[in-house]
């Protein structure tokens, strides 16, 4: 019998981590409509004989080529007519294919995504990512406009006016890449994943060509979560800023009309750095400007969420610095590769 969906997982030296990934397939309801494709991108260590003796297909890459290209190469291994997209350090519910496969709800369905839930242990840094997951959906609203003063509004709206929960099933413009599903037709039809995006923004790439080739809706299901293991370090988290900014680089450079993505608030609290330097009383300035321009750790600790929230402002502001400088190195290192590629 053919497979309804075929579960492509990308990983890289992930031999400790891939066996739960694995294990929570072994066990879903639907697991005889699966099928499994792990893309082993070069790994040095024993990541195709676990998944191997997991059940599942490998296929081999002889050099590392991030994971966009190992998605692209998984969605061209699969058989099943809708591919879902799991990272190694993921960890599905058991009716999580089954609900994705029953969020293709018509043909004009594109493709169906879930949560990623953070279960990252204890310590600052965990709970932190608890409380700014990063995995979040795009929401349609940024579809609206491009232009710049648009998209600081949006920004702004996020510090000062959080908005509650989104948890009903939506239409939402792109996925977080570690939870997501297509109908392979219309992927293909899209030309797949663009393997010069080796770490980051692949996943938005994908989804404006989606868009331009008018391949449907993306639905999210928040009822088809996996659970994200990780152990978080703050090099860790800074790593990850620079990725995602040279991400956003590339966008830049690849689509026309896409604005380039500096955070101001980096800026602001380094030129007052620079200001204090020539008046010291100054310095108090930059040190608790984080506090006012990232206010919802002061919200969290004065609710009650502790005392260590107070420390959150100054991550984001550590990470958005990291994404500002991923940004400039990509606008460098990526220089004329997409003249002429848009799409």
């Amino acid at each position: 019998m053919s497979p309804s969906l075929s579960v492509v997982i990308c990983s890289y030296n992930g031999s400790a981590r891939l066996g739960l990934t694995l294990g929570a397939l072994a066990v879903q309801t639907v697991r005889a409509d699966l099928e499994i494709i792990v893309v082993d991108d070069a790994s040095t260590d024993a990541t195709s004989d676990v998944a191997r003796a997991g059940g599942a297909t490998v296929v081999g890459h002889e050099v590392n080529r991030g994971a966009a290209a190992a998605r692209d190469t998984g969605l061209r291994t699969a058989a099943a007519p809708v591919v879902a997209f799991l990272d190694d350090d993921c960890e599905p519910g058991p009716r999580w294919a089954e609900t994705l496969l029953s969020g293709y709800t018509g043909d004009d369905v594109a493709g169906v995504g879930g949560p990623i839930v953070p279960a990252t242990g204890a310590g600052f840094l965990a709970r932190f990512l608890e409380r700014d997951n990063r995995h979040q959906p795009l929401e349609l609203e940024l579809t609206v406009s491009a232009a710049l003063p648009y998209r600081l509004w949006l920004y702004l709206r996020r510090q000062w006016r959080p908005r509650a929960p989104r948890n009903g099933r939506r239409d939402v413009y792109a996925f977080s890449g570690g939870n997501m599903s297509f109908r392979r037709d219309r992927l293909l039809a899209a030309g797949g994943f663009d393997p010069r995006f080796r770490h980051a923004a692949e996943e938005e790439d994908l989804s404006r060509r989606l868009r331009r080739h008018g391949a449907g809706r993306l639905v999210f299901v928040p009822d088809a979560p996996v659970l994200h293991h990780c152990v978080p370090t703050l090099r860790g988290l800074l790593r990850r800023s620079l990725a995602y900014g040279r991400g956003a680089a590339m966008q830049y450079l690849k689509w026309p009309g896409v604005r380039p993505t500096l955070f101001p608030w980096p800026v602001l609290v380094a030129l007052l750095a620079l200001t204090a330097v020539a008046s010291p009383v100054l310095a108090v300035v930059p040190v608790l400007l984080p506090l006012l321009l990232y206010p919802a750790g002061v919200r969290h600790a004065v609710t009650g969420g502790g005392l260590e929230s107070l420390a959150d402002p100054y991550v984001k502001l550590a990470q958005e610095t990291g994404e500002n400088l991923g940004f400039l190195h990509g606008l460098w290192a990526f220089r004329g590769g997409f003249e002429g590629r848009g799409g």
